[in-house]
Formats: structure tokens, sequence, C-alpha cells
């Protein structure tokens, strides 16, 4: 059952649809004109509007912009008498759901309302998940080196600045990589995340750049590579350091001009995507042993980011130690464990090569196989 808007200029239409949709088990308000429409739209929330395009006071491709500008999460279908296939092509690229020319066929009506329905659902989990995510995004620490850390993200973040994040495995690469896209104005877009060492260099230009049908010989239809569904959002290239030299062209070129070229095609595609890259290497050495381009390096690194290991921020280990301490036992359903202060000194005695990462799977053993409360014994034992 959704609650529908009908906003319609002639009562016998608006009648009609009321009827065929009530009958659905749909609930159903009724606007006679634009301006009541938009208050209606406005003050409450419908799943989906059916507007007229022709009406007085204020026609339906008026209400159509404002109701977008108002960033409602209505699904709007337009409906006219009058209309052309121009006015069908101009209302869905402004953002109309669908368009429905006058006599309406009301099998069609039903099953543009159906699609309407499946999309706003679709729209709500995808709200719903993106908060949930957006809600386990934070740098946990106060030490002086996790702290410049989060001055320069909070700085660079709304910026377009390319930005090259450094530090070893497990360190939390990815994560200030993701607090730089959620803090910035293509957050609302996606962000698109690469591990470079995890593709074949066989593979890695189609993965990036996409390719054409008949490319090669498994490339059986055409697929767009990572930049093009990164558009108007951010691609994060982790392990860029273990990119193949013709890709890293590609990428360079990429950058230069905001374009790019299927493999296997000729036609240039424009793209506006932020680059932000990752690496656990030296690319200076890199560049010295000839694996890496200087020219990209330099391209990257406009804001060069070093995220410091666990050894480096021994301070921070109390409140990891709380903060995982939480997540965890909140993710097995259990009530969170004490740990004793002795404990926690343990925990900073330890070096951690394997950084956050490491880390956090230490403290989930600790939990499972720990008395009571977490004491200095369990550390020395099982961590």
């Amino acid at each position: 059952m959704a609650k529908i808007l009908i906003i319609d200029d002639e009562k016998a239409i608006r009648r009609t649809i009321t009827d065929i949709l009530e009958f659905e088990k749909h609930l159903i308000d009724e606007a006679e004109d634009g301006l009541v429409g938009f208050e209606k739209a406005t003050k409450n929330v419908y799943d989906v509007i059916l507007c007229d395009i022709k009406m007085p006071k204020m026609d339906g491709e008026e209400l159509l912009n404002k109701l977008l500008e108002q960033n409602i999460s209505s699904s709007i279908i337009m409906m006219s008498g009058h209309g052309t296939i121009d006015t069908a092509v101009s209302a869905v690229k402004k953002g109309a759901y669908d368009y429905l020319p006058k006599p309406i066929d009301l099998n069609r009506l039903l099953v543009s309302i159906k699609n309407a329905l499946d999309k706003t659902e679709l729209v709500t989990e995808t709200k719903t998940l993106k908060k949930k995510i957006n809600k386990s995004v934070e740098i946990i620490g106060e030490s002086d080196a996790i702290l410049k850390v989060k001055e320069i993200i909070e700085k660079v973040a709304p910026t377009e600045a390319r930005v090259l994040i450094t530090g070893s495995n497990g360190s939390g690469k990815e994560l200030v990589a993701k607090l730089l896209h959620e803090k910035s104005s293509r957050a609302n877009n996606t962000l698109v995340e690469v591990n470079c060492a995890a593709i074949p260099s066989e593979l890695i230009e189609s993965e990036l750049f996409g390719h054409e049908k008949g490319s090669f010989t498994s490339a059986v239809a055409q697929r767009k590579g990572k930049f093009e569904l990164a558009e108007g959002g951010t691609i994060f290239l982790d392990e860029i350091g273990d990119m193949s030299l013709s890709a890293q062209a590609k990428v360079l070129r990429a950058l230069q001009e905001n374009k790019i070229t299927r493999v296997g095609g000729d036609k240039e595609i424009k793209v506006n995507v932020r680059v932000i890259a990752a690496t656990n290497k030296n690319l200076q050495k890199e560049i010295e042993l000839g694996n890496f381009r200087e020219d990209l390096f330099h391209r990257l690194s406009v804001i060069p980011i070093h995220v410091p290991s666990l050894d480096e921020r021994k301070d921070d280990i109390p409140l990891l130690t709380e903060y995982f301490n939480q997540i965890i036992s909140q993710e097995m359903g259990s009530a969170k464990k004490e740990i004793e202060k002795d404990a926690v000194a343990e925990l900073q005695n330890k070096n951690w090569p394997g950084n956050i990462r490491q880390f956090r799977n230490v403290i989930e053993r600790l939990i499972i196989l720990s008395g009571k409360a977490i004491t200095a014994n369990d550390v020395k034992q099982f961590a």
C-alpha cells in the first residue's frame, strides 16, 4: 500500500484514477491545481505523485522543477493529453520518473506506479545503508600524529585536490579516503574503490577504463570501467604502487585531460571524478627503480597524507581498546567486557606490525577467550 498524490485540474480524471488506485489498496490524496499540489507535496510525504502538465495557476513543468528543487523523495509521473515525444523526453530529463499520455492506459498506469514504488523503496534502502556506513566512518585517536591527519582531512576534503595517502598495511588509509569523500561536495555520489594489487596486470586497464565488445577473448559485451562508474564522485586507487606502467600512462592521461578510452575502443569519454590514491610503498624509490612514473606521482600527490602506524601512536591504544570493545561486543550481541588497566598497559607495551587491523583482531580474540574481565595475563597469553 502506497500513499499517492494526484494533481490534475480535471475532476473526472482525478476521480477515475482515484477509484482505480483505491481498489488496489493505495491511499490517495488529490489536488485540483499546481499551487495546491505543491503545498501538499511539500507538507506531506508521498511515495508517488501523478501530475498533469497543462493546469491553471502553476503548470506541471514548473511544478516539477519546484518539487525537484525541494529534493522530495517521491517518484513523479507526469501526464498530459497535449504531449508529444519531446514533452515526454523533456520531463524525464528534468527528473520525472515516467510520462503517461492521456487518455491514460490503466494497465500502463499500474505498471508505472509499481516500478516507481520499487525505485522509491530502493532509494530509501540506499539512504539507510549510507547512513549506517557514514556512522562507522571515524578515526579514533587523540595523539598528535592522528590529530594532524584529522586536521588535514578537514582542510582538504571540501576541495577538489587530489590526495596521495601513504602508510603501512592496516594503518587506516582506506578510512582516510572514505572520510575525504564523505566530507566532500561529492559525498552524495559514488565512492568507487579499486585495489590495484588485487587485479591481474593484464586486466587492470579493462577494470579501470572498461572495454568494448570483442576487444579481447572474454569481452563478450561492452563494459564500463571504474572511472565511468565513479562519474560525479570519487575513485580510490588503493595500492597504486602495484599498477602496471601501461595503466599508469592511461591514468595520467585521465588526470590531465579528464578523458578516458575503453580498451578496444577509439571514442574519448569525458569523466568527472576526484582521484584519491594510496600506497604502502615508497614511490620515490619506485620511481628510481623505473617502476612508477614520476609525472603521475606529481599529479597524484597534490596533497600528501601520511597515516602513522599504530606503533607511532601508542597513546591512542586506550581509546582504540574501548572503541573496539564496544563495537565487537555489539556485533556479538553481548555486554561490553571489562578491561583491566594493566591489560591496556600490556597492549601498549606490545609492537603492532599489522597496525589497526591486527589490533582489532586481538581485541576480538581477547573478548572471546578471556573470562569476566580481560587481564594483563590474558593479553600475554592471547595477544
